[in-house]
Formats: structure tokens, C-alpha cells, sequence
């Protein structure tokens, strides 16, 4: 039966039908009240980049073309029926009872079985009509058209599938409708004015936990190493990436935004903005904020290095490279200007090749950008800006990660 099975799909591959997918999923999907447009989409398995081929073309030969939302070149999105579901069954005759007794296996396939309970418990549409589950494929990335996508690009980030900064994500505000959260359910605005008598007087006005198009992190990641640790859920965006292990995000100060994160163990008690990638054993303290690139006028995405400090509310708006520091309090921007001492500046020179040297001591903030072992600090008497070659080894607590 398994030779029957690859068979099936090798066939599909050769096929003029088939184009390979960047990334494809089984979503199930919030639909608005009043627009009935997608609020939400929430995908148990990412499939992406030749994961898991099989099952799409299980996937793409079940799918029913009266049930299509979009389709074109660059994705294709279609409402799940009660013939997708028996089509996809039959097809994955050869792994139903491996499935059936061990949850932990063949994946897509438990989403499958999940969807056979949907329609017995009539639960595949709403009140509306409209498919409460998807199938979505992205196939090129450009530009999402639907809100379906641009969650299967948002989870491929938070997962690490793809890395930070490697998907075309414009448009996505666009796209997403700023919505009240309760929970992982999410309201409409206008829906909510238009019913906020009945909810409290009936005592069902949902209680709300924030206002955004996105959800947080913790809505639709289970952080996948057991010793990354978030103390508020409303301090990471869904679209962040929280590294390999060992990253610990305290309360107060502390953010991280969408295609933004750190690559390994860090500790955070600042704010990383959007497109922001933090190396691993960086320690980022206490109100410390390191530009984004959403506003403000910056449009070079900022890379902070291995083992770097960035001290209690700093400011950060250019990159750094591994072993630097900046002190607390003092930004260090692009246009900054630090003075560094001949003997200093040659002994950056020696970690740094590309570094020059200037004969009035006098450097740029973005001269020095990305530029290894810089410690930066504002000096006490005079308040200038300075910077040398960091003499400090940045090691975090191993009992906190």
C-alpha cells in the first residue's frame, strides 16, 4: 500500500498540474460578524520547503475547485469540505491506523482526523455558510493576498522554518484587521459597538485582553525548547523568534516585535524592535531599545552580535558586532559622534580589518556599525561620547538558561 502511496504522489510531481510549494498548511480561521473577512488563522502543522510532499499532493487532489477563495501563481486558499476530507482519507489508506494509535505521527494526518470530527460535530461552516477551515498554499514569496498566507509566513518565522528577515511580509497590516483579542478569540471592532448594550446587560461582554492585528506569540507557538521562558504574554508578537534554547524574557520593558529576535540563549529585559536579530548570548538590559525599522525614518535592519551588553536604558540604532557594550543610558546612533584614543582605535584594528583609522580620533556612530569588541560610554566629566576596544568577557547566568 505504501508503494501504491509513493507511486501516487511521484505521479502528481511529473504532472503539469503540480507546482512545488514554499509552504502550505490546514488552517482554522475566525470569520468577522460584519465584514466576514478572515480575522484570524491558526495552523496546528506548517508544512514548508519540501516538508512533507506527500500530503500535499494528498491535499491538492482533494481539494474541491467550487470550494476556491484564491488562486493564482502565487498562492491558492480553499474552504475544506466534507469531500476533502473523504478524499484525503482514502488517499491516506496506508498510514490510518499508524496515525489512529500514536497522535504523535504522520501529522497532517491527525489534522485530518481532527477535520472528520469537525463535520460529524456539523461544525465546518458557520452560521453564514462560510468554510471555518482552509487549506492555503504559498508558492512564491511576494506579496501576501490573503490572511491566510500571511499567518503561514508569520508561523514560519516564529518556528524558525524561515529565518528573520528572509520573507516579503509588505502589505501585511493591510491585510490584518485591527481586532479586540479575548483570549485567542478575536472580535470585531464594530461589531463589538454595535452589540456592546446586549453583551452587558446580558453580562456576555467578553472580557479583553488588548486591541492589535496580531496575535501574541503565545496564541498560536508552543515554544519549542522547554528552557525558553516568557514571564508576560504580552510581550512577544506572533512573528518573533525566540532562538534554539536558553532565551529568557522578563517582564516590565521588555518586547519583541514581528520578524524580529534572538538566534540562541539571551536574556531580555528591553525592547527589540521589528527586524531586529539578536545574537546568541546577549544579554539586553532594562529598558535598552534597539531601532526598528516599522517607523521613524531608519531603513537599515539592525543585527546585534554573540555576547554583546547592551546596558540599562540605552539606546542602540546601529549594528554591533560580537563582545560589544554600551553603557546605560547613552544612545548609540548612527550619527553619534565618539572619540577613540590612537591606542584604541588600533587595537579595534586588530579584531577588525575593515576598521580605519582616523587621525583626529573623531568616528561616526554608523563607522562603527558592526564592528567586533567596541565598548561604548559617555564620559563622566566632560560628557562626552567615547569608545574602545572592550576589555569585558559577557557571560550569562547558565542557572537562568
Amino acid at each position: 500500500m505504501t508503494d501504491k502511496f509513493k507511486t501516487f504522489v511521484d505521479n502528481y510531481q511529473k504532472s503539469s498540474a503540480y507546482k512545488t510549494p514554499l509552504g502550505f498548511g490546514i488552517a482554522k480561521v475566525d470569520i468577522g460578524e460584519k465584514s466576514k473577512k478572515t480575522l484570524c488563522a491558526t495552523y496546528p502543522i506548517l508544512n514548508w520547503t519540501n516538508e512533507n510532499l506527500g500530503s500535499y499532493a494528498v491535499f491538492m487532489n482533494a481539494i474541491t475547485p467550487s470550494a476556491q477563495i484564491i488562486s493564482n501563481e502565487n498562492e491558492c486558499v480553499y474552504g475544506i469540505d466534507e469531500d476533502f476530507i473523504y478524499k484525503s482519507l482514502e488517499l491516506y489508506t496506508p498510514f490510518l491506523n499508524e496515525a489512529i494509535q500514536n497522535k504523535m505521527i504522520h501529522k497532517n494526518i491527525q489534522v485530518v482526523l481532527e477535520l472528520k470530527k469537525a463535520l460529524d460535530e456539523n461544525r465546518l461552516r458557520d452560521k453564514n455558510g462560510e468554510f471555518l477551515f482552509r487549506f492555503a498554499v504559498i508558492y512564491k514569496d511576494t506579496k501576501c493576498e490573503s490572511v491566510e498566507t500571511a499567518y503561514l509566513k508569520l508561523l514560519a518565522l516564529s518556528l524558525g522554518k524561515a529565518k528573520l528577515r528572509s520573507l516579503i511580509l509588505d502589505g501585511i497590516f493591510g491585510l490584518l484587521q485591527n481586532v479586540a483579542w479575548s483570549g485567542n478569540k478575536p472580535y470585531e471592532l464594530e461589531w463589538l459597538r454595535e452589540n456592546e448594550i446586549a453583551l452587558k446587560m446580558r453580562g456576555i461582554y467578553p472580557h479583553i485582553d488588548f486591541v492589535d492585528k496580531f496575535p501574541r506569540y503565545l496564541m498560536q507557538v508552543i515554544p519549542q525548547y522547554d528552557n525558553i521562558r516568557i514571564l508576560d504574554t504580552a510581550k512577544t508578537r506572533f512573528g518573533a523568534y525566540l532562538g534554539t534554547g536558553g532565551y529568557t524574557q522578563m517582564p516590565g520593558a521588555s518586547y519583541v516585535n514581528f520578524n524580529a529576535g534572538a538566534l540562541g540563549a539571551c536574556m531580555n529585559e528591553g525592547r527589540i524592535s521589528s527586524s531586529v536579530i539578536i545574537g546568541e548570548g546577549t544579554d539586553i538590559g532594562g529598558g535598552a531599545s534597539i531601532l526598528g525599522v516599522l517607523s521613524g525614518g531608519n531603513s537599515a535592519p539592525i543585527s546585534i552580535g554573540k555576547n554583546c551588553l547592551l546596558g540599562v536604558n540605552s539606546s542602540t540604532g546601529i549594528s554591533l558586532g560580537d563582545g560589544c557594550i554600551v553603557d546605560g543610558g547613552i544612545a548609540v546612533l548612527a550619527g553619534t559622534i565618539f572619540e577613540i584614543s590612537e591606542t584604541e582605535a588600533k587595537k579595534i584594528a586588530q579584531i577588525n580589518p575593515d576598521f580605519s583609522i582616523h587621525p583626529n580620533n573623531l568616528y561616526k556612530g554608523k563607522e562603527l556599525s558592526g564592528k567586533n569588541g567596541v565598548h561604548f560610554r559617555q564620559e563622566s566629566t566632560s560628557g562626552k561620547m567615547i569608545a574602545f576596544r572592550s576589555a569585558r568577557k559577557i557571560e550569562l547566568n547558565d542557572a537562568l538558561h
